[in-house]
């Protein structure tokens, strides 16, 4: 049978974003115990057991939104009328409704890909790069093949440069750093006759504005631009479409928020759709 220790390293060994859940503090009657775990997948799916129905519904979103930030979090669960915790940093406090149980706290773990970074060339520059993205917890690529890398790094100082630039763009790269002047970076992409989109994802001349002139600090340069575009400007660190965040819709009998998914409770009355937060909810929105 395998464990949700076994899944999460599966998916970490996949390069699979998700998020460890596990439950930290359970009081009675909550169904969950201390130590109970689960894996939440980009696409709401709960693999695992971190509380009843109700529970669930809060947990999904709150781990969906650590997915967007890779900040952990301590999600509390309150059944409704109970008195808050003490706001706590990183700590959300949620009060459910239809949460009839005890109080329950879970931790909540994004586990994200970490990034690749492809790095094209020989020089003492590439070799720079290739040694402080190491240090900087990326996995370095130096093969030549691109797909699923985050970034791409060419530094052959004219040699096969259009080819990687190419290769890079071909495999999705959604970040292409081009060691090379102004003047010679421009000439080398208008030969490539790249649309807007693909030349919008070259940056040359590579790196931030620092005054570096030793290969170790034009390394730093080129692996600081990369960090902020992770970091600050969105660049995924496991390139390819994600997955889109299920539909939001409200409980019109406990009031909660429930995403909406394959196994959510869902009527359709008078010609509208509704989703409930369990089959409780549902159960008594019918019977009225």
């Amino acid at each position: 049978m395998t464990t949700i220790a076994d899944r999460a390293r599966e998916l970490t060994v996949s390069r699979a974003p998700f998020v460890h859940a596990t439950v930290v503090r359970a009081q009675d009657p909550t169904s969950a115990r201390p130590g109970d775990d689960a894996v939440i997948l980009p696409d709401g799916t709960i693999e695992g057991f971190v509380g009843g129905v109700c529970a669930e519904s809060s947990v999904r979103a709150a781990a969906l939104d650590t997915l967007r930030d890779g900040i952990t979090l301590l999600l509390r669960v309150l059944p409704d009328g109970t008195a808050t915790f003490p706001d706590t940093p990183g700590a959300l406090v949620v009060v459910n409704p239809c949460h009839s149980g005890g109080a329950i706290e879970i931790f909540l773990r994004p586990v994200l890909p970490v990034p690749v970074l492809g790095v094209a060339g020989s020089t003492p520059i590439s070799a720079a790069v290739a040694t402080l993205a190491a240090f900087l917890d990326f996995e370095v690529s130096t093969s030549g093949g691109y797909a699923g890398a985050t970034a791409v790094v060419v530094a052959g100082l004219g040699k096969g440069e259009q080819d990687a630039v190419r290769a890079a763009l071909d495999a999705g790269v959604g970040f292409v750093a081009l060691v090379a002047s102004r003047t010679r970076g421009a000439a080398l992409l208008d030969e490539l006759a790249l649309t807007d989109a693909e030349r919008a994802r070259v940056h040359t001349p590579a790196g931030l504005e620092i005054g570096a002139r030793s290969p170790q600090e034009i390394a730093l340069s080129i692996m600081a631009e990369v960090v902020r575009a992770l970091r600050v400007d969105g660049l995924a660190s496991s390139p390819g479409a994600p997955a889109a965040r299920p539909q939001q819709a409200i409980d019109p009998v406990c009031g909660m928020t429930v995403l909406v998914g394959p196994d959510t409770p869902h009527a359709r009355v008078d010609g509208q759709d509704q989703w409930f937060c369990c089959a409780g909810c549902l159960a008594r929105y019918t019977a009225a």
